[in-house]
């Protein structure tokens, strides 16, 4: 059988006018702001007339650790709410929006796969409604502001700047740099640096922030550096809150599209998991809540980095309680975490399978900890075996997990009835327990080794002398009750890309912290982890094409 590509699967659906999407989920028309006939931004307005309305049920969509066999985590996702929608159930999408360095580089298209896409997907994976942009300029122009002023006599007494450039860019030449060199002859020179858009700071406040109010407020709090005193300098010292939300104003709307099905999406900020918080806006999520009666979300790469954040960062921030998670995994990556090669994942290998399957159980383990009910969805792929599928619901069956299979890549909602319906009757007879794994109050070494023992499985932390010493400073500075947010390896539970399945015997290494206090938490870089991705050998942006009747052709 010969299947299409996930683009030309979605340039063959036409898309209905946005305005009926909105309708259809209770959007009034004077609330929403159109970006051409299929996307629109909402007014916050909206929450006014919503206050009142009783919120829905909350699902959270989360993955094993992902491997180049892909486990489908966005796929599941939006082919989840389609399946909500076939069964007579009112359900939204909440994702986030892809950045254009992975979309150029080595991942492609983020806009789920198959028949379970959200549409546009080209104007999607490129600039979409101009919230990259406007998140990248509002950053650039704090950078821009710090070396005037200190260009113009630095009255704030700016001693050592901590506030790196972005660009929505994998660009690996400009993790370090050298900026100011024309001031002065370079009086002014001093090393510098870029982090990808979706690492920013101001990317994190957009999708923790509430309100205009609390965008403010929040881009008041960034600290940029330190003074003369080695007191914090922030950006409301620099004066520019103001004109950071007059440039953030829209971006800070959230987006609404829809799936191939024509269910609503809501697809709001973008920060990546394995360097950022990994979830999508608090304010699309609540709007979900608020519009129907499920609302699917997801948290980027494995639960070991998205699900945690959005457990221990989102929710707390926000005030949430999710009602359910789901669990994706696929064969083929499991038989990857038993240590099969890509090349050999179409051949089966039941044995293989048994011992990934650690990696899967890790991460059931941790959604129990965090007292949310679960349910494992198993994304099947055209070449997994009956064997294979039956081996692993043999598994399932004897732990007691519940566990789904679905086929919403081939078959959109109607391959995902069957884990729709589950996760219903999860939520009707089993209450959520939900509560972080950390208290605010604990210490920042205590939490750091709260997240590694627990949600790892490590042995402990690993601190360098320079950590310890940034931690003795954010104590002092009274910083140290903000969550963590870890920046590690997506593809390991261990700080090591290398040690696949559930490793042993292993510390996760501290090297960094960074204190984002706008966002309202502290990051900790860990082993090799980059917050500027660089490309790989043969680039995605190599097989993207247009013609000339301006259809695009190559995005994934």
């Amino acid at each position: 059988m010969t299947y299409k590509s996930d683009i030309e699967i979605a340039q063959a659906v036409a898309p209905s006018d946005i305005r009926e999407i909105a309708d259809s989920c209770g959007v009034e028309t004077n609330e929403l702001e159109l970006y051409g006939y299929n996307k629109a931004k909402i007014s916050l307005d909206i929450f006014k007339r919503l206050e009142h309305k009783t919120d829905g049920k909350l699902i959270l969509v989360t993955a094993i650790n992902p491997t180049p066999a892909g486990e489908g985590k966005s796929t599941v996702t939006i082919g989840l709410a389609q399946a909500l929608n076939k069964i007579g159930k009112q359900a939204i999408v909440a994702m986030r929006e892809p950045s254009l360095g992975p979309v150029m580089g080595m991942k492609g298209g983020a806009a789920g796969g198959g028949y379970a896409q959200v549409i546009p997907m080209e104007d999607l994976n490129l600039h979409f409604t101009g919230d990259m942009h406007a998140i990248t300029t509002a950053h650039n122009s704090v950078s821009a502001f710090i070396d005037n002023h200190i260009f113009q006599g630095n009255e704030l007494g700016i001693d050592h700047v901590t506030w790196k450039r972005v660009v929505d860019l994998n660009d690996r030449a400009l993790r370090q740099a050298v900026v100011a060199l024309s001031d002065h002859n370079g009086r002014h020179a001093r090393n510098d640096g870029f982090d990808i858009t979706v690492a920013s700071e101001i990317m994190a406040i957009i999708c923790l922030a509430s309100d205009m109010t609390d965008l403010k407020t929040r881009l008041g709090r960034i600290i940029i550096g330190f003074d003369y005193q080695q007191k914090p300098v922030t950006v409301a010292d620099l004066g520019i809150v103001g004109a950071l939300a007059v440039i953030l104003k829209d971006a800070l709307k959230p987006n609404l599209i829809q799936t191939l099905e024509h269910t609503p999406a809501l697809v709001h900020g973008g920060p990546f998991a394995n360097i950022a918080h990994g979830c999508n806006s608090v304010i699309a999520t609540r709007l979900g809540m608020k519009l129907a009666d499920y609302t699917v979300t997801e948290a980027g790469f494995g639960a070991d980095l998205g699900a945690e954040k959005f457990f221990d960062i989102k929710c707390r921030a926000a005030g949430l309680k999710p009602d359910a998670v789901v669990v994706v995994a696929t064969i083929r990556a499991l038989k990857m975490h038993g240590g099969v090669e890509k090349a050999e994942l179409g051949n089966e290998n039941v044995d293989a399978l048994l011992a990934g399957i650690p990696n899967l159980e890790k991460h059931v383990e941790n959604m129990q900890a965090f007292g949310v009910p679960y349910v494992i969805a198993i994304n099947k792929f055209v070449a997994d075996t009956d064997n294979e599928v039956a081996a692993l619901l043999e598994w399932a069956k004897a732990k007691g997990h519940p566990i789904a299979l679905t086929e919403v890549w081939e078959h959109g909602g109607a391959g995902g009835v069957e884990l729709a319906e589950q996760v219903v009757e999860l939520i009707a007879k089993t209450p959520s327990h939900f509560a972080p794994i950390y208290d605010a109050d604990a210490s920042i070494v205590d939490k750091l080794t709260t997240i590694a023992k627990t949600v790892y499985g490590a042995d402990g932390v690993r601190l360098t002398k320079a950590v310890e010493r940034q931690i003795a400073e954010y104590e002092r500075l009274g910083f140290d009750r903000l969550p963590i947010c870890m920046a590690k390896t997506q593809y390991s539970l261990s700080d090591n890309a290398k040690l696949l399945g559930r490793p042993q015997g292993f510390e996760i290494h501290i090297r960094e912290l960074r204190i984002s206090n706008g966002a309202g938490f502290i990051v900790a870089l860990t082993g090799a982890v980059m917050t500027m991705p660089g490309l790989p050998k043969h680039p995605a942006m190599l097989d993207i094409d247009i013609d000339e009747d301006g259809v695009v052709k190559g995005l994934f």
